[in-house]
């Protein structure tokens, strides 16, 4: 049974770190892209980072560059999302997915982060 768990998620002030974590399980965690989304509330869905199956190359979403920092565990099956300087911009669930080369994808059911004074 494939599953990704994230976890990590919570309240925050703006200005602080939260570190987010994605437990794999269930497919071969190497054949996978890792990425992170994130949907606030009335939103679409989009692309916060990503790092291909191999490798140490990454994306960032412009708003994550500098601040967030994407990383995989293979031995582990874990990816982590470390978020820094947050800005205050109410709640949103961040996801977790796994992206074959063929395209076929999974998701996790999300973390929420809420950044508030």
């Amino acid at each position: 049974q494939v599953q990704l768990v994230e976890s990590g998620g919570g309240l925050v002030q703006p200005g602080g770190s939260l570190r987010l974590s994605c437990a794999a399980s269930g497919f071969t965690f190497t054949s996978y892209a890792m990425s992170w989304f994130r949907q606030a509330p009335v939103k679409g869905r989009e692309l916060v980072a990503a790092m291909p199956n191999a490798g140490n190359t990454t994306n960032y979403a412009n708003f994550a560059k500098g601040r967030f920092t994407i990383s995989r565990d293979n031995a582990e099956n874990t990816v982590n999302l470390q978020m820094n300087s947050l800005k205050p911009g109410g709640k949103a669930l961040y996801y977790c997915n796994a992206r074959h080369w063929s395209g076929y994808d999974y998701w996790g059911r999300g973390s929420q982060v809420t950044v508030t004074s």
